[in-house]
């Protein structure tokens, strides 16, 4: 039973990741820069993070967990490379924001948890019910390699932009202003460029359809937000660099 609902869930996001990039074209989410009035009733920016990416990072250890048994297991990096991503990105990268004033809708929170423990159910109990199949072969196996290095690149070029952006704000009390350097030389949204990696190697390290899902996913998620964060910054200074691409650099 367990195993049909799994795959029920499995092909239903698919097709609803499909959906929501069209969507998120025509519609853009209300939040960070792209925030405004009408979508109900909101949290600070910081709260928001908190409560949507925590599940993230409790969730897939919990099922995880269940899965292996607490076996000691080389299945285990695994855990170690999902939670590094999301400890960060639940406690490291909001706290980081502190002093925010901008607000976020609670439908968006919703979302985003709703999301989360999707996606952790998912990839956490594939891979802990899995966790028979990673021999410690398989980590000397070149999927796992190149997966890893891509995981660990696109990780560092997501933190190496987010740092940027919280310096440009920190140095500037006239509200946004154009990023350079690093991969903002060539892309106007490189920390999406950097997670979509991040996860494109994930997919590959674990070789696992939940993990492709998930890469999908965020593609879906972030491809349309960083088309619409490069129409805001081409709208907003004149003296854009017209060579920038969205989030791929040299081709969207």
């Amino acid at each position: 039973i367990e195993q049909q609902a799994f795959d029920y869930l499995l092909i239903g996001g698919l097709a609803i990741g499909a959906s929501v990039f069209v969507t998120l074209f025509f519609i853009v989410a209300p939040y960070g820069r792209h925030t405004r009035a009408g979508w109900g009733p909101t949290v600070s920016s910081v709260t928001g993070w908190l409560m949507m990416e925590i599940p993230a990072a409790a969730g897939f250890a919990v099922f995880f967990l269940i899965g292996t048994g607490f076996r000691v297991s080389t299945v285990w990096i695994f855990l170690l490379l999902w939670e590094a991503h999301y400890i960060h990105r639940s406690l490291v990268y909001p706290w980081r924001m502190r002093g925010s004033k901008k607000q976020m809708p609670l439908l968006i929170v919703g979302f985003g948890i709703t999301f989360n423990l999707w996606n952790t159910y998912l990839n956490g109990r594939y891979l802990g019910v899995s966790s028979g199949e990673f021999s410690a072969a398989w980590f000397y196996g070149p999927r796992f390699l190149v997966g890893l290095a891509l995981f660990v690149t696109g990780m560092a070029i997501n933190i190496h932009s987010d740092q940027i952006l919280f310096r440009l704000r920190a140095k500037s009390a006239a509200g946004y202003q154009i990023p350079r350097g690093g991969l903002y030389r060539l892309v106007s949204c490189p920390n999406y460029f950097g997670e979509i990696i991040e996860w494109c190697g994930w997919a590959l390290a674990t070789w696992s359809v939940p993990g492709l899902v998930f890469a999908l996913w965020t593609m879906a998620n972030l491809v349309p937000r960083a088309h619409s964060h490069h129409k805001w910054y081409k709208n907003q200074f004149e003296d854009y660099p017209e060579k920038r691409k969205a989030v791929f650099p040299f081709v969207f």
